[in-house]
């Protein structure tokens, strides 16, 4: 699931790469342009292992120059794990912006590659990726030390690399940085009382308001389970779990968990007919397709599709399809209630 959320971040960060010299995007040769063109019919075929190699020969062929071959690389590059692939369409892209006079171009590029490395490290369980990341990371922030972003990496980055009190520095640096209430800040908060976490496969987090106006985020409800429940009224499988995850709602009221339903229906209206008209009680979101930003930050693409996450955050079961998951539920909320009793404890 990490791999396509973070090329997805990874592409909205790199526009700024073009710089003020407005590089062309695109390959600029002919024969360049037909692999390209080739390329992205494999993509839509879902080919993309093939995509992959004729994104790099695109890249290739236009001489190194494409930046649109280039993302499409990182992109393709981290879905499939293939790092050596990433990680040299990253440092082309920061070859291309080393001579500009606008530095943060730089060290958003640095930022970059320190960012692969980061999912690399966490694949391949390699301190020396970590450590490459962090020297990426510790390059951006020399050029630009009020950058927000690079802070919350090299604090995952160093407590991969179990330097927890360096680790706490950084994320207590970012809350410092930012002063909003966003999911991302709640997260720093968390991870500098308890490092241990940034090294877990936390789930990605979120914050929506409720069909009947509550605010809820991920990091709000540590210390209670949470089951994401995904859906759509057009779900045919979708229409069959509903009261099996009723069932689940009413089974666990009054203990630490709480069952979040998120729609990714297009027709909000018929989403709220359809929740009242079966008395869909639980929490109701509505995120607007699969493109929506809960949906996105899951890497949804097929319901229905559930996500077990624990009272501190870590994703502990994905689930597509009505499975049964209510073993691995009564586990989780005997945990979260052993450990609110142990802090309740003087």
């Amino acid at each position: 699931m990490r791999s396509a959320h973070l090329a997805f971040i990874l592409l909205c960060l790199i526009t700024p790469l073009i710089g003020q010299e407005k590089l062309p995007e695109g390959p600029t040769s002919e024969k360049a342009q037909k692999t390209y063109n080739e390329a992205m019919l494999y993509v839509h075929r879902n080919i993309l292992d093939v995509a992959l190699d004729d994104f790099k020969k695109a890249d290739k062929q236009d001489g190194g120059k494409c930046l649109a071959c280039q993302k499409q690389v990182i992109k393709y590059g981290l879905k499939l794990h293939e790092w050596k692939s990433a990680e040299t369409a990253a440092e082309e892209m920061l070859a291309e912006v080393e001579g500009q006079k606008d530095k943060r171009d730089i060290a958003l590029a640095h930022y970059q590659l320190g960012m692969i490395l980061l999912e690399e490290g966490m694949n391949r369980h390699k301190d020396e990726v970590f450590q490459h990341a962090h020297d990426e990371m510790g390059k951006a922030l020399a050029i630009a030390p009020n950058f927000p972003a690079a802070v919350f990496a090299d604090g995952r980055i160093l407590a991969y690399l179990k330097q927890d009190e360096a680790a706490k520095a950084q994320f207590t640096h970012y809350v410092e940085m930012k002063k909003d209430d966003s999911p991302e800040r709640q997260r720093a908060m968390l991870y500098i009382t308890q490092p241990e976490l940034a090294r877990q496969p936390m789930a990605p987090p979120f914050e929506v308001t409720t069909l009947n106006g509550k605010h809820i985020s991920l990091d709000d409800l540590q210390g209670k389970v949470v089951l994401i429940d995904f859906w759509a009224t057009w779900c045919g499988p979708c229409r069959e779990s509903i009261p099996h995850v009723r069932e689940i709602a009413k089974k666990f009221d009054g203990q630490p968990l709480i069952v979040l339903s998120v729609s990714v229906d297009d027709d909000e209206n018929k989403w709220k007919d359809f929740v009242a008209k079966n008395e869909m009680t639980w929490p109701q979101y509505f995120d607007h397709g699969f493109s929506g930003p809960v949906a996105r930050s899951f890497e949804v693409h097929a319901i229905p599709h559930t996500f077990t996450i624990d009272a501190d955050g870590v994703l502990q079961d994905e689930q597509i399809g009505d499975a049964s998951i209510e073993g691995k539920l009564i586990k989780l909320v005997k945990r979260a209630q052993e450990k609110q009793t142990s802090k309740a404890q003087p």
